[in-house]
């Protein structure tokens, strides 16, 4: 399967676009098999902070509905932003509004109606142009971006909702390399971005690297304009972070702290790069 797309110059500090299009079909048959096999107990268990397994079933369809309406339909309506609101919170508002209004449907009706309107973004997903405008992505600073990361960006968000399904009942994460990969690569994506403010000679890198069959290796070098993925330079990096897989998309989605995260990686070279490098999320946060 290629993941990986043609060259696209003008995001190139982004790194090498990725193409996720055909891995939505397999992480909706993940999500709708561990829907399907939750007792009756465990939809009441809390998945995230304040949200139950029930209520974060029911922002995954919001997100399913919002992206058909938007990109699919044409559709306008729906909520906007109040005087003086930031994205974080807007964010938050609506999804939390979206979420009581949910309460009377039952965890069967919201299984049954995912796995129909998540067919549904899957099938869209699939026909879109990688290299096309679309959303904004926040945690990596860029607006519009290109679809092939706003796609990547949704593909992330939906596993890692799925992870905290499986957290909520006693699960492990699961660490499937074909997804779980693309995953990682995605939320590094984010490093230029979270490195904008740290100052270095132009030049200077910084390598992450994920251990594990999922992992790899990723290396932000500073240049004139900020910081940028794209092919790194010969010689040493300045500061190297190396952490397990778990570690690092749980950093990346803050279910670790930046603090956390230090204490569980190896690191050589430049410390206070370093710790910048693991203030990085990949979430809206």
């Amino acid at each position: 399967m290629k993941l990986q797309l043609a060259d696209d110059p003008p995001h190139s500090w982004l790194g090498a676009p990725i193409d996720v299009r055909p891995l939505f079909a397999g992480e909706q048959a993940a999500l709708m098999a561990t829907l399907r096999g939750l007792e009756t107990s465990d939809w009441g268990k809390e998945a995230v902070p304040g949200w139950s397994v029930r209520a974060l079933a029911a922002h995954i369809l919001g997100d399913f509905y919002g992206r058909l309406a938007r990109d699919r339909d044409g559709h306008e309506e729906g909520p906007r932003f109040a005087p003086g609101e930031t994205l974080e919170t807007f964010i938050h508002r609506i999804n939390q509004e979206w979420i009581d209004a949910l309460a009377r449907v039952s965890p069967a009706a919201l299984t049954d109606t995912l796995d129909l309107i998540g067919g549904q973004v899957t099938r869209f997903f699939e026909s879109t142009d990688p290299g096309a405008p679309s959303l904004g992505v926040s945690w990596a600073g860029i607006d519009p971006a290109p679809m092939w990361l706003d796609c990547a960006r949704d593909l992330t968000e939906f596993w890692a909702h799925r992870q905290q399904i499986r957290h909520a009942i006693g699960q492990e994460t699961d660490l499937n390399p074909q997804l779980l990969s693309v995953v990682l690569d995605t939320f590094m994506r984010a490093l230029p971005h979270t490195l904008r403010h740290t100052a270095a000679p132009v030049g200077t890198q910084i390598q992450v690297s994920v251990d594990g069959p999922a992992g790899g290796t990723w290396t932000v070098t500073a240049t004139g304009e900020g910081w940028s993925l794209a092919e790194p330079q010969a010689g040493r990096s300045a500061a190297r972070v190396q952490m397990d897989a778990d570690s690092a998309w749980r950093l990346c989605t803050r279910g670790i702290t930046p603090a956390a995260a230090l204490a569980r990686a190896h690191i050589t070279g430049d410390r206070q790069l370093a710790e910048a490098t693991c203030q990085i999320v990949s979430v809206i946060y």
